[in-house]
């Protein structure tokens, strides 16, 4: 689920705790955790409701100010049901605090390195994270697109890599491409020795 980044800090104050999505099928689920914007989410309840269900009360737990203003946001034609999801705040992104570990010890690396290991040995189109970390730490800022291309990857597949890698902590995004976090640089300096 995103939001738009006006909407955090009503999330993170409580203010904000329903959504209403128009999904084809439930992309949450409860007890499933999200990350945006430097915070997290978890869910706590998805149902399917009709769109005529949502009331003024629940649009206001939503962000918004009326029921009818819920509705005009999924556009013409209306749908008829929408997924109403229910969630509170558990705090900030868990991976900030990952990736700010500026210094490694041998058993952290040794982690690490298994953890990327394992990806390299699961990948169909063979080993990549290193090459990867590699990549963004020679082209940090670099749009996605050329970064997929010099990668001889497509750009889809090799966005949902860099997810991977951030969600270890090494790398981080940018308004446009990305960069090693503090432990990406640290771990590739020292596998660099």
């Amino acid at each position: 689920m995103q939001f738009t980044a006006d909407a955090i800090p009503r999330i993170a104050d409580g203010s904000i705790t329903l959504t209403f999505r128009n999904w084809t099928r439930p992309q949450a689920k409860p007890g499933g955790r999200q990350r945006m914007w430097g915070i997290m989410i978890e869910v706590s309840d998805v149902s399917v409701v009709t769109v005529d269900s949502i009331t003024d009360d629940d649009a206001r737990r939503a962000g918004s100010e009326s029921a009818l203003a819920v509705r005009a946001r999924f556009g013409q034609p209306t749908p008829d049901t929408v997924y109403r999801v229910e969630f509170q705040y558990v705090g900030p992104d868990d991976r900030i605090a990952r990736r700010s570990v500026a210094t490694l010890d041998d058993d952290q690396r040794a982690a690490i390195q298994a953890r990327l290991d394992r990806m390299d040995r699961s990948s169909a189109a063979g080993p990549w994270t290193r090459s990867t970390l590699r990549l963004i730490g020679t082209y940090p800022g670099v749009v996605s697109t050329a970064l997929a291309k010099r990668a001889g990857s497509e750009r889809p597949a090799f966005k949902l890599n860099v997810r991977k890698l951030k969600e270890l902590g090494l790398t981080e995004s940018l308004d446009v491409g990305y960069r090693l976090s503090p432990l990406g640089e640290q771990f590739v300096s020292s596998t660099n020795r």
